[in-house]
């Protein structure tokens, strides 16, 4: 495939980042606006309000998993392993990982953020073995 169509969905990624950070932001300000929080509170991130806790334990998240994301995305669009089913999984990832992120800073509930991670991770697995398969008969 060898085009931009394997860029995308990092970019898609990145926008998610910068969303968490606008966000984990204005929650922070409603809750010291709110005076449930302080400002040397989010010093140290020692006691946070759970609302902001949320939105900053899912932004973490965005540098755990994803990194292997991108580095498979690249790798495949430099070796010119990427075709359509990569592009496919790769928007796969990232759809899994705003599913995670809206669960994760509304609700939490871990029931649901449970398989949206799962396939995220399902997705990932299935990029790096195609990447070793590319890789070995390429």
């Amino acid at each position: 495939m060898t085009n931009e169509a394997m860029i995308w969905p990092m970019i898609a990624h990145v926008m998610l980042v910068f969303t968490l950070y606008v966000l984990l932001s204005r929650r922070r300000v409603a809750a010291v606006k709110a005076g449930r929080a302080t400002v040397s509170q989010f010093r140290e991130n020692l006691k946070e309000p759970e609302d902001s806790l949320f939105v900053h334990n899912n932004l973490k998240n965005q540098f755990e998993l994803p990194i292997f994301f991108h580095i498979v995305c690249v790798t495949l669009y430099v070796v010119q392993g990427d075709n359509l089913a990569t592009v496919a999984l790769a928007w796969g990832f990232v759809v899994s990982r705003y599913l995670h992120a809206y669960i994760h800073v509304t609700t939490n509930r871990i029931r649901h953020r449970r398989p949206a991670f799962i396939a995220g991770v399902v997705c990932l697995s299935l990029l790096w073995i195609w990447l070793g398969i590319w890789l070995a008969f390429n």
